[in-house]
């Protein structure tokens, strides 16, 4: 695996590997989730290309940023052991350049609700970082975790407006052995926070997933079950938990059911805040 920094170093090596080739965009501090994107584009990509930048635009301001968890020589490892053959390293100037005037890219219809919502701007962030990612590698296909549901369905929007199509792969959510979802964030919680993460979180999507299972079909009766463990612990405030047609992303009413939505597939997302920290997971019903 090599290592590049800038857009001049990633084009000349880009020229002598094979196509096609499969980009996994990450903002580093790498983890096993991240790993299964490099292992899953490796089946059939030629050439797999992970990036590493933390991108300013996404983030409500420069104290975000700098906090972002960075662990380079770790993700170094992690993505040369899961079988990345190019890691793009590039700096703030190199994706942004000074000189250059990078317009932002309009996120879609997709990104106005949830994490759209509780953080303006973010998803015009993600798009335009991601869009410039796509222009830079000029990749055939991307990876992306459904852990971040929507962000995942605004990028697909995204790729499918451009000119050269590229394929956007969904890979199952990694968790971790207290069914906590992978996330570089979690190097940011307390242990007690950690604790309080996995006991709640994890917890609520499972009873929704079981109590589906099980014959339970409304919306409001699934909700009740989940807030109840959410509330029960002091130290996780709840932002959302919502239920939404899985394509459209139209939340569905509390009276409704989940066999109302129009895909036939309900999206479940929940954000929480534990020790100053945004968590986000998914499930989707059936």
């Amino acid at each position: 695996m090599r290592t590049v920094t800038t857009r001049a170093e990633l084009e000349q090596s880009l020229a002598q590997l094979p196509r096609p080739i499969a980009l996994v965009p990450t903002m580093g501090a790498l983890h096993a989730g991240h790993a299964a994107l490099i292992d899953t584009a490796r089946r059939t990509a030629a050439t797999v290309v992970v990036s590493i930048f933390v991108n300013p635009r996404q983030f409500a301001n420069a104290a975000d940023v700098a906090r972002y968890p960075r662990t380079l020589e770790g993700d170094e490892q992690l993505a040369k052991a899961a079988g990345a053959d190019l890691l793009f390293t590039p700096t703030v100037d190199e994706i942004y350049p000074p000189s250059e005037t990078v317009a932002t890219i309009e996120p879609g219809p997709l990104a106005s609700r949830l994490e759209g919502a509780s953080r303006p701007g973010h998803f015009a962030g993600v798009a335009t970082v991601v869009s410039r990612l796509f222009d830079l590698v000029r990749p055939d296909e991307a990876y992306f975790g459904v852990k971040d549901a929507q962000q995942v369905r605004v990028v697909a929007w995204m790729a499918a407006q451009r000119s050269d199509r590229i394929t956007i792969h969904r890979v199952a959510t990694v968790r971790d052995r207290d069914d906590l979802a992978l996330s570089s964030r979690n190097q940011m919680l307390s242990a007690n926070g950690r604790v309080a993460a996995a006991k709640t979180i994890p917890v609520a999507l499972s009873l929704i997933a079981e109590a589906y299972a099980s014959g339970v079909t409304s919306v409001a009766t699934l909700r009740t079950l989940a807030e109840r463990v959410i509330t029960a612990e002091p130290s996780v405030t709840l932002d959302y938990l919502d239920f939404a047609d899985s394509a459209s992303l139209v939340p569905l009413a509390e009276d409704a059911h989940v066999g109302d939505a129009a895909s036939g597939e309900v999206l479940v997302s929940l954000a929480a805040v534990v020790d100053g920290v945004r968590l986000i997971d998914a499930i989707t019903l059936p």
